[in-house]
């Protein structure tokens, strides 16, 4: 298994790929892109060779309507109705082999050269097998949010990916089960990645090698219901030391505070018990995200607001207000007990 990984690893630094995703830097100009999912600037391998693609599609489909223009533009210049035209119809051309053989051979060429290409990066991005070193993570699709494990690392976490970054002289990459447990999602890092659906009793599977350090933003490409534009993703690629930090944070059990007891005794004691996880409780729910370490996170609702005191409250005062359609149930708290139960997730770190 590790010989075969290897193997195609080194299938993967070919000068022909090289080659292929040259024109990478010339075509982003800049190393800092205008939009956080441009797909023009590609940090990862996957991305690169279906990039690299993309241009050489780009290229013989651009020739192609040169040859056309030109050729239409020669003709409406070249046979333009001229001023001592007497109206007669020109002559007429029939049966002419050497133009069906040409307008039939020459499009046959062009698709066989295409399907090969593409079917090269298909087999390049799907077909290599996982180094000894690389990361493991099984992402799952709900509705309508993200679920993030690592088997190997005994990390559990929710809506926020981290992964370390991949050095191209020691690569770090990472391979990424998908599973989804309602319907069918779609995985897209747009400057990692290309698309990979999630199918329900399906397994499916992507790998990634982000070769810089960085937050990257993607999306649930396919549609998955109601708050199906507000199921994001958030990519942090981050240097090996801070990787392995945030791996030992996120090992760490619920930090219990006497101070705010008595709203860890309404998470437990209310619906919230039935949905979610809190390590080192009694709350062990599998329907949404793992809550053990919330307040580390950027964001809340699958990236629909930044996880700001405010927005957690309002979250949980009414969860339609940030994700319209949202399955998380309105909690109908008084308002004291709506303080009491946020000071209980603020200490969730």
């Amino acid at each position: 298994m590790r010989s075969r990984g290897s193997s195609n690893w080194r299938v993967l630094q070919s000068p022909l790929l090289v080659w292929i995703c040259g024109p990478v830097a010339a075509f982003a100009g800049t190393s800092h892109p205008l939009s956080p999912t441009n797909i023009f600037t590609p940090e990862s391998t996957p991305a690169k060779t279906i990039f690299g693609l993309s241009l050489f599609v780009l290229a013989v489909t651009g020739a192609i309507f040169l040859v056309v223009f030109s050729l239409l533009l020669y003709s409406v210049v070249k046979f333009r109705k001229k001023k001592n035209d007497d109206g007669r119809e020109p002559p007429q051309v029939y049966g002419s082999n050497q133009v069906e053989l040409a307008w039939t051979i020459l499009p046959i060429l062009i698709v066989v050269a295409l399907f090969m290409a593409t079917a090269r990066v298909i087999a390049i991005v799907q077909k290599t097998s996982p180094p000894s070193n690389a990361i493991a993570v099984t992402a799952i699709g709900h509705q309508f949010w993200w679920e993030y494990r690592y088997p190997d690392l005994g990390v559990v976490t929710a809506n926020e990916l981290h992964v370390p970054v991949s050095d191209p002289v020691h690569p770090t990459p990472t391979f990424i089960t998908l599973l989804s447990v309602d319907t069918d999602h779609s995985f897209w890092v747009p400057r990692l990645a290309g698309k990979t659906d999630l199918i329900p009793n399906h397994p499916n599977s992507m790998w990634i090698d982000p070769q810089e350090t960085g937050v990257y933003l993607g999306q649930c490409a396919q549609y998955c219901g109601t708050q199906h534009a507000k199921m994001l993703l958030r990519v942090y690629v981050q240097s090996k030391n801070e990787f392995d930090r945030w791996i030992q944070e996120q090992r760490q059990p619920a930090f219990v505070n006497d101070a705010v007891s008595q709203g860890q005794r309404i998470f437990e004691t209310t619906a919230c018990i039935n949905c979610h996880t809190v390590s080192g409780t009694a709350a062990n729910g599998r329907f949404g995200p793992d809550l053990t370490h919330l307040m580390s996170r950027d964001t809340i609702a699958a990236g629909a607001a930044p996880n700001t005191p405010e927005n957690l409250r309002l979250w949980i005062r009414n969860p339609d207000a940030i994700k319209p359609g949202s399955l998380m149930p309105a909690m109908q708290l008084n308002e004291q007990e709506l303080h009491a139960l946020a000071a209980y997730l603020e200490t969730l770190q």
